[in-house]
């Protein structure tokens, strides 16, 4: 029946196929599997037909085998660097930098009317959806190969990388303090989009709102809302 199911696929989708291929740099073997990786909830919300689920794989699969790489990179660094340098290979701004350079955005179907799409991180999930499809189609060790050969390598300086600062807040909040400025993090609006829950945050200053991002959860808006505020403030080199 897959066999079926994949001729019928190749013939009426010629162009996804060559693609997908193209990024994978191999021949999956249950193309449904990716059809399924590559489709956002917000052109259907049929669990077997998005790639929520397949997501909540692919990020246990990712995390696997970067902190699986991490420790054999890595022999003499203790447990706290090397959580540190997963955080920075898996958060979800690089994930979806790499997966927008991957060329997933050109073969992921998603609503494009909703404008919020475009600015979230829905590719960099798509890629751990795809992670979790190829474990499904291939097993881990095909899996492993493949997100150290096509992710890792080509995408992930780790000199860069350990020297990366990425919590935003963090560094904003250090630079408030030495200043003397009051900051927090304060949401300005809540509303539904397509069945998911968006939240705009502001980073306020003195009162003052510097920066504003939205994004499904409160955590990431306010972290690209720290990020947009140190480049406003001019602090990206301090």
């Amino acid at each position: 029946m897959s066999f079926i199911r994949n001729l019928f696929v190749k013939k009426s989708d010629g162009s996804f196929i060559k693609e997908l291929k193209n990024i994978l740099g191999f021949t999956p073997k249950n193309y449904s599997l990716y059809k399924t990786a590559l489709t956002h909830r917000s052109v259907s919300e049929n669990v077997d037909e998005n790639n929520e689920r397949l997501e909540y794989l692919g990020d246990a699969i990712l995390g696997a085998i970067t902190a699986d790489y991490l420790f054999r990179r890595y022999p003499y660094h203790g447990e706290g660097f090397l959580t540190e340098m997963r955080s920075k290979m898996v958060n979800r701004q690089q994930l979806n930098d790499i997966a927008v350079r991957m060329g997933l955005k050109k073969i992921t179907k998603y609503n494009k009317a909703d404008h919020c799409l475009k600015t979230s991180h829905i590719f960099g999930n798509t890629l751990e959806a795809l992670v979790g499809a190829i474990y499904l189609d291939y097993g881990y060790e095909r899996t492993r190969r493949w997100v150290q050969d096509y992710i890792i390598t080509p995408h992930m300086f780790m000199d860069e990388l350990e020297n990366l600062e990425i919590n935003h807040k963090n560094k904003l909040y250090g630079w408030a303090n030495k200043n003397g400025k009051a900051l927090e993090f304060v949401t300005v609006d809540e509303k539904v989009e397509n069945g998911r829950r968006l939240f705009t945050v502001a980073a306020v200053v003195d009162g003052e709102s510097i920066a504003q991002a939205t994004a499904f959860n409160k955590k990431d808006a306010s972290q690209i809302a720290a990020n947009k505020a140190i480049e406003i403030l001019g602090l990206n080199n301090q």
